[in-house]
């Protein structure tokens, strides 16, 4: 293994154990399986069985259900015997958090259980506890105590178990030995799995999850090496960003951080948080994994590092790759995003609003988003109109040289005719360079004014860039460097699907100063003659709607990266069984009112199962804890308990108010 997955530089699926739920294969090679959460009272059977059904019928191969105490679990039997007597055989998986006695008890109905090792045993008060070595060994003891019944319970009626570890819920005891760090996640679950293998159980699949992409890409990573350094095994992986959101950012937010993972070959199941009805979940799990059943192998890159892997790249920490600063693309800045507008007939002042620009005729004024490009790319002559304060051109030599504003146009050279050019720009470069060589490097190393765009036509094209990104790190070349991705998909989810992975892996790896994603010919036609008029996307009838989307898409990467902040993160959970109100209708209510507050991270939690943890890395929290009651959060600290929910939208804009995060829209 090469640090943490089987291939670095060519797609090959990484070998785990193999574990049967029900009648259903897992890991070791097996497909990818997919599943969902019923979001339904886990006390209506049959409003979860008629729910599980719409699961099953688009494609969930495993269907989670909510099991919070003794009660629930129980009428798992009645929702699995109806389930069979309506011919659905698809294994069931309890959802267990704070109730070891509802653990055993499901785990004697249903197929699989899962429990968190966060709060299995332990309790979250957010405190911060000294242990000697000897006190903490003590609380293992404590942990195998009362976590050993549950192993016997599922050795007996052969119930497989996924060990669910949740950043936002590592344990006060671990919190204190480790922080709120992935090695903290991966110790978390580590515990449970040696006592579990000290039992000699061993169906068991394991999952990281953060909804920061970031901490959960690491989390899963670390688990792999451990794994692999103490057992030389590597337990099925369950792979998942949670409380993704809704809409456009929750899938893109669940593809850069499952996709990273799954380009390397990590993975066995997933699972797409959204804040959406569960059975809309499976088709965002089928356009992921579908890029990963290809007829003809992902393969190949030869290319390899000069000092090998460990040189330059650490996949362990978010590391950003220093570079140079050419214009305001590199350095410390934040990564530019460029637009591709070639594909337009003509560009006009009206075009530009799809890319953030939007024209006052009357005052001849440009108003501006926070998600505006920084560049279009053009390959026509120089426009025909004064260009925004901000925007810049990237265009054709011919038409650079003719342009007559060279502070404004800039041009962009396949490699070779950049080496040969006799004329060339003092101030900004654009170098295309397909990934799958190294002939040009030593050329373009001594070149100034130079931004790198890194490509690549092969199957295994992140791998490719990857690889790039290393040789030009250990050759000391800090050029900056821009991504440019194309998409020869069909659908809008299949498109941010693909532009998510490809680009967002390498961000979250710490390379990248900007993006530039493009669509090839055809899938640009089909994407303008789709009807796409839906609540996620402009309506193809308006100007510019790939455009639009494309740097939506962009932006929206950057966000979930981390890398670029332009708009107001959500972190929203998936609803289930214990959510104490109607969260999609409240979460479209507070994003109708919170979305100009750029920067500002909010949660919006169903329960206080979750909340309190999965919401640690927001500014504010909005969290269900009793029917019709909201408690709101500054940061993990309660700010206002049992707030009436008819109330709760304005008092959580008075809570920002308070604390200067608001601002008038």
């Amino acid at each position: 293994m090469e640090l943490y997955a089987a291939s670095l530089t060519s797609y090959k699926r990484l070998l785990t154990k193999e574990v049967k739920i029900g009648d259903l294969l897992l890991g070791n090679n097996h497909p990818i399986r997919l599943q969902t959460m019923t979001t339904t009272d886990t006390m209506d059977t049959m409003g979860t069985v008629e729910q599980a059904i719409r699961c099953i019928e688009a494609g969930s191969e495993l269907v989670r259900i909510t099991a919070p105490s003794k009660k629930e679990a129980e009428n798992l039997l009645n929702i699995k015997n109806e389930l069979r007597k309506r011919g659905y055989h698809t294994p069931l998986v309890a959802d267990i958090h704070f109730t070891p006695n509802a653990a055993e008890i499901a785990a004697r109905i249903v197929e699989k259980v899962r429990v968190n090792p966060g709060n299995y045993v332990d309790k979250k008060k957010f405190e911060q506890i000294e242990y000697t070595d000897a006190e903490y060994a003590e609380e293992i003891d404590r942990i195998r105590d009362r976590f050993t019944p549950l192993i016997k319970v599922c050795k007996e009626y052969g119930t497989a178990m996924r060990i669910g570890t949740n950043h936002g819920s590592l344990s006060d005891r671990i919190m204190s030995r480790y922080g709120d760090t992935p090695m903290g996640m991966v110790e978390s679950a580590m515990e449970f799995l040696r006592i579990a293998r000290n039992e000699s159980y061993h169906q068991i699949i394991l999952s990281m999850k953060a909804s920061n992409p970031i901490v959960m890409v690491q989390a899963y990573r670390l688990l792999i090496k451990t794994m692999d350094e103490e057992f030389g095994e590597i337990y099925p992986l369950h792979l998942g960003v949670t409380e993704a959101g809704d809409g456009e950012d929750g899938r893109i937010k669940s593809a850069v951080g499952i996709g990273t993972l799954m380009e390397d070959g990590i993975g066995d199941t997933i699972r797409v948080s959204l804040t959406e009805d569960p059975e809309l979940e499976i088709p965002v799990c089928r356009d992921i994994v579908k890029r990963y059943m290809l007829p003809a192998p992902r393969g190949g890159n030869s290319l390899t590092s000069g000092k090998g892997w460990g040189g330059s790249y650490n996949p362990f920490q978010s590391q950003k790759h220093k570079t140079i600063s050419v214009g305001n693309i590199g350095g410390e800045q934040v990564p530019v995003v460029v637009a591709d507008l070639s594909k337009l007939p003509a560009i006009t002042p009206a075009s530009l609003k799809a890319v953030g620009y939007t024209y006052d005729a009357a005052n001849d004024k440009w108003h501006i988003a926070d998600a505006a490009a920084d560049y279009i790319y053009t390959a026509k002559a120089e426009l025909d109109f004064a260009l925004p304060g901000t925007l810049k051109v990237i265009t054709t030599p011919e038409h650079w040289a003719a342009a007559q504003d060279h502070t404004k146009y800039f041009p962009i050279y396949e490699a070779d005719a950049f080496i040969n050019a006799t004329t060339t720009s003092d101030i900004l470069n654009f170098v295309m360079l397909d990934a799958g060589g190294l002939q040009h490097l030593d050329a373009l190393a001594g070149r100034p004014n130079t931004v790198l765009c890194l490509s690549s036509t092969n199957k295994n094209a992140l791998q490719s860039v990857r690889c790039m990104c290393i040789a030009l790190a250990e050759r000391g070349i800090r050029h900056p460097l821009l991504f440019v991705t194309c998409s020869n998909w069909s659908t809008a989810d299949e498109h941010l699907i693909h532009f998510a992975t490809e680009t967002g892996a390498l961000f979250l790896d710490g390379y990248g100063n900007g993006i530039c994603l493009g669509m090839s010919a055809q899938a640009y036609t089909d994407f303008n003659d789709a009807q796409l008029s839906g609540r996620r996307y402009t309506s193809a009838t308006d100007t510019g709607a790939a455009e639009q989307f494309m740097n939506n898409t962009a932006f929206s990467i950057l966000q979930a990266t981390r890398t670029r902040i332009s708009k107001t993160e959500y972190i929203s959970c998936p609803s289930c069984g214990r959510t104490l109100f109607d969260l999609q209708e409240t979460t479209t209510k507070i994003r109708s009112v919170t979305h100009h507050l750029k920067g500002v991270k909010i949660a919006i939690m169903g329960c206080i199962v979750n909340g309190p943890g999965e919401m640690a890395d927001a500014d504010f929290g909005y969290v269900g804890s009793g029917p019709g009651k909201i408690t709101l959060y500054k940061g993990k600290d309660v700010v206002k308990r049992n707030v009436n929910s008819d109330i709760a939208v304005d008092e959580l804009i008075n809570l920002l108010k308070e604390n200067e995060a608001w601002i008038e829209p």
